[in-house]
C-alpha cells in the first residue's frame, strides 16, 4: 500500500516536472521567436529614419550652399536694379526664415520661397543690359545653375528616402516598430508650382530684342 502511495507520488512529480520543463520550453520558443521577430523590425526603422535623415543632410549641404551665393547675387544686381527694394527685401527675409526654421517642413517652406524669389531676381536682367553683361554675374549665375542641379538630385534621393521610411510606417507592424523606436513620418520636398513652372534658369545667351521702329510721321493737312 506504502508503496503504491510512493510510486503514484512519484509518477504526480514527474507528471508535473514534465510539464514545467514543456512550458519553459515553449516560453523560451515563444521568446526567441519575439526576439527574432521584434529586432529586425525595430531596426528597419531605425534604419530607415537615419537613411532619410542622411539624406536631408545632403540636401541642406547644397541648400546652404545656394544661401551662400544669395549675398553676393542680390549686391550685384543691386548695382544696377537700385530700386528693386521689395525683391531684395523679400530674399532675405526668406533666406532668414531658413535658417530659424527648426524642421524641414520650414526649412521646405522657405526653400521654396527662395526659389520663386530667384527666379524674379535672375528675370530682371533682361531689363538691364548692362547687368546681363556683368561678368560675376554671369559667374554667380553659372555657380547657381550648378547648385540647382546638385539640389535637384539630391532633393529626389531625399523623397526616395522618406517614401520608404513612411510607406514602412503605415504598415500594419511597421507602425508597431516605429512607435517603439519613436520614428515619425517626414515630409515629401515638393517644390510649389511658381518653382516648376520658373526655374532660378536663365539663358544668357540670348541677346535682347531690339526696340521697335518709331512709326513714320504723317504731315498735318494744310501742310506741304
Amino acid at each position: 500500500m506504502i508503496k503504491a502511495r510512493q510510486e503514484a507520488r512519484s509518477s504526480a512529480h514527474t507528471a508535473l516536472l514534465s510539464l514545467v520543463i514543456i512550458a519553459i520550453a515553449v516560453l523560451i520558443v515563444l521568446g526567441l521567436a519575439f526576439v527574432a521577430f521584434y529586432i529586425p523590425g525595430y531596426n528597419r526603422a531605425i534604419q530607415l529614419d537615419q537613411a532619410a535623415n542622411q539624406a536631408w543632410a545632403d540636401v541642406d549641404a547644397q541648400l546652404q550652399r545656394r544661401l551662400d551665393l544669395i549675398p553676393n547675387l542680390v549686391a550685384t544686381v543691386q548695382g544696377y536694379a537700385t530700386h528693386e527694394k521689395e525683391i531684395f527685401e523679400n530674399i532675405a527675409q526668406a533666406r532668414t526664415r531658413y535658417f530659424q526654421a527648426d524642421n524641414i517642413a520650414g526649412k521646405i517652406q522657405a526653400s521654396n520661397e527662395l526659389t520663386g524669389l530667384l527666379s524674379r531676381l535672375l528675370v530682371l536682367q533682361e531689363q538691364y543690359p548692362q547687368l546681363k553683361a556683368n561678368q560675376n554675374f554671369l559667374s554667380l549665375q553659372d555657380q547657381l545653375e550648378g547648385t540647382e542641379n546638385r539640389i535637384a538630385v539630391a532633393r529626389t534621393r531625399y523623397n526616395q528616402a522618406v517614401n520608404a521610411l513612411n510607406t514602412y510606417i503605415n504598415s500594419y507592424f511597421g507602425s508597431f516598430f516605429a512607435r517603439r523606436a519613436g520614428v515619425r513620418p517626414k515630409p515629401y520636398f515638393e517644390t510649389t508650382e511658381a518653382a516648376r513652372t520658373a526655374p532660378p534658369k536663365v539663358d544668357f545667351s540670348q541677346k535682347p530684342a531690339p526696340p521697335p521702329a518709331p512709326a513714320p510721321t504723317t504731315p498735318l493737312p494744310g501742310r506741304p
